[in-house]
């Protein structure tokens, strides 16, 4: 059973949250974990790219799956989103959700003391500013190869001349006009695009139908997704900080540059004692979010004492949760990741994932 419900309004958004009841409730309270969709904060909403092998495991576990939704850039910025970020924890956490549970009659509620925070790709990246910045902070992190562990690398800085996601075409900004600053500033609020694909019997079958699905490739291969995601245009942040990646230097510690108005947006300048423990997993092959970034905030995380572990996945790219053999070829390692969520909640509920996988099939 999936209820939806409104946590926030906001420029005539009203901005809600899907409750993924468990299959079986071992009480009536029941941890939670809280899923922000990927998409490059441009595209998506609470029902994209949603991650099956980590809902059915947690629902095996008696743990409810909570999927977000948050404003989208343009014409948004990382400074809304994050506020969305944290207003839904809050929401949460300060049983404001449960009121709203217990109004539609429901035989349970969430443990608002066990709560952990999971995203994939720019979904992470939202469960970073949530570690960062959500009062309370969350028990537990899973970033499924979260954007954001280092902004400051030529990844986001520099422009691209040739293919580098995956080995695509590059895009023409000229038909993204609307989408480039500054009449993207314009664009009408918006906190969910869904996906959409043209048909096969177009002459692009398959190709993405909705432009929104290729902003954060184009901003990336403009090497201005900083600007639109800051915020800030005039001067361009992107081309401030690209000085330092020039003359084949991949990234830049010129962290100072960047305005303190800002500096709230960078994950890896927010790591605090408050930090959750955090699992981050990732692809050796990724192109859309190179590894080494996952490596740079695990560095981080455990150089202030804390709790981190990255777990890289040799030859796999982007998405690879998402592949069509990802259950038959990482069945156990999801098992795996889902078992270390369960430790850091502290359920008491104790099962064999892959038993209760097999026995629902």
């Amino acid at each position: 059973m999936t209820l939806t419900v409104t946590y926030k309004n906001v420029d005539g958004l009203a901005l809600a949250l899907d409750v993924h009841k468990p299959e079986k409730l071992v009480s009536a309270s029941i941890p939670a974990v809280i899923y922000f969709h990927g998409g490059g904060l441009t595209v998506g909403d609470r029902m994209s790219w949603f991650p099956t092998w980590l809902h059915k495991r947690l629902s095996a576990a008696g743990i409810a799956l909570i999927s977000v939704d948050y404003r989208l850039l343009p014409p948004a910025t990382g400074h809304e989103i994050s506020a969305d970020v944290c207003d839904a924890l809050a929401f949460i956490a300060t049983g404001k959700l449960n009121s709203a549970l217990e109004a539609e009659g429901t035989t349970y509620r969430i443990d608002c003391d066990a709560l952990a925070v999971a995203g994939t790709s720019s979904g992470g990246l939202c469960a970073y500013l949530a570690a960062a910045h959500a009062s309370p902070a969350p028990k537990a992190l899973l970033s499924m190869y979260g954007m954001g562990g280092n902004f400051l690398t030529s990844h986001y800085l520099a422009p691209k001349t040739e293919p580098f996601f995956r080995g695509r075409e590059l895009l023409d900004p000229v038909t993204f006009a609307s989408y480039l600053a500054p009449q993207s500033q314009t664009l009408p609020p918006i906190s969910g695009s869904p996906l959409a694909y043209h048909s096969q019997d177009s002459p692009t079958p398959g190709y993405p139908a909705n432009p929104r699905m290729q902003l954060a490739r184009l901003y990336l291969q403009l090497g201005v997704f900083l600007d639109y995601y800051t915020g800030q245009h005039e001067p361009s942040l992107s081309q401030t900080l690209r000085k330092n990646c020039q003359s084949g230097h991949t990234e830049t510690d010129d962290s100072d540059t960047i305005p303190v108005v800002h500096r709230c947006l960078f994950p890896q300048l927010n790591v605090n004692t408050t930090w959750p423990p955090t699992l981050i997993c990732h692809g050796e092959c990724d192109t859309a979010v190179p590894v080494a970034e996952s490596v740079h905030l695990r560095d981080v995380i455990q150089e202030i004492g804390g709790s981190a572990e990255l777990r890289v996945f040799p030859g796999k790219e982007h998405s690879f949760d998402y592949a069509v053999d990802a259950e038959d070829d990482l069945g156990e390692e999801f098992d795996a990741i889902v078992q270390w969520l369960i430790s850091q909640l502290g359920t008491s509920h104790s099962i064999s994932i892959r038993e209760q996988i097999q026995a629902n099939k």
